[in-house]
């Protein structure tokens, strides 16, 4: 595995009996750099996120990370590795503060600080400084002290990326982070991911093409399980396959 790349997968297959979710589909990830997976539904792209997540098996083939073998590895593996991930619907603790959202999401990484329950989180145990950085990434400072559950739908999302954050991942894999999310709040996301796309690998699923187009630096396109094609937001933007198969007059959303 070249050094370049922080995660490779090689054929990667996903069985149902006779159904074929994924048909052999290779992908290699730059490191510090946002890479988009896009496609139609039933592409297998939320398949795709699960094996390399580790939430599920793969059928066959192989996935690296970091230089090692983490195929058979299970997803609590994974993240003590460096992979986070966020996913479709918003997996918060909602009578629970951002802070404390946050504090468990850093605990979580380290066994002996999730498993401590003998005595409050103070100095080491309470991750302070991590979560004041992460809070200060997200823009969630005036919301700290806030239950996650009053924050709106678009600050909801905003902080679950801030708990893979949390984890000091090495990538994050973010599962449409902006479903649901009103114009207002599209920019702020945007431009967090951007902005995280300069320090850490970011793998996004997205279906707003408008986004997808201006902050990836790869973008690979499924179809039925397999790839169809993988380049530059520009290059995928203007392949006749890519508007043939599916996206027709959505791929203009981009900035040219």
């Amino acid at each position: 595995m070249s050094a370049e790349f922080l995660l490779e997968a090689r054929q990667v297959t996903k069985h149902y009996g006779k159904f074929v979710a994924l048909g052999g589909v290779d992908l290699r990830v730059r490191r510090n750099t946002v890479h988009s997976v896009i496609g139609p539904n039933g592409a297998g792209k939320t398949t795709l996120f699960h094996m390399l997540t580790g939430t599920l098996g793969a059928t066959g083939g192989s996935i690296a990370f970091d230089g090692q073998d983490v195929t058979r590895e299970p997803a609590h593996v994974r993240v003590r590795k460096g992979m986070a991930r966020s996913f479709q619907v918003t997996s918060l603790f909602p009578t629970l503060t951002v802070r404390e959202n946050l504090r468990l999401a850093a605990q979580g990484v380290n066994a002996r600080r999730a498993f401590n329950l003998w005595r409050s989180p103070q100095g080491h145990w309470s991750c302070a400084e991590m979560v004041d950085r992460v809070i200060e990434r997200l823009g969630l400072r005036n919301q700290e002290r806030t239950a996650a559950g009053s924050l709106s739908h678009g600050q909801q999302r905003r902080l679950e990326v801030g708990m893979a954050l949390a984890a000091e991942p090495k990538a994050i894999f973010l599962d449409e982070p902006t479903s649901g999310m009103g114009i207002d709040d599209l920019d702020d996301m945007k431009t967090l991911i951007a902005d995280l796309g300069r320090d850490y690998t970011v793998v996004l699923i997205e279906h707003n093409m408008g986004i997808v187009m201006d902050i990836s630096h790869t973008v690979t396109v499924m179809q039925q399980g397999r790839v169809l094609v993988e380049g530059t937001p520009q290059s995928v933007r203007d392949d006749e396959r890519v508007r043939t198969a599916y996206l027709g007059s959505m791929i203009t959303g981009g900035r040219k």
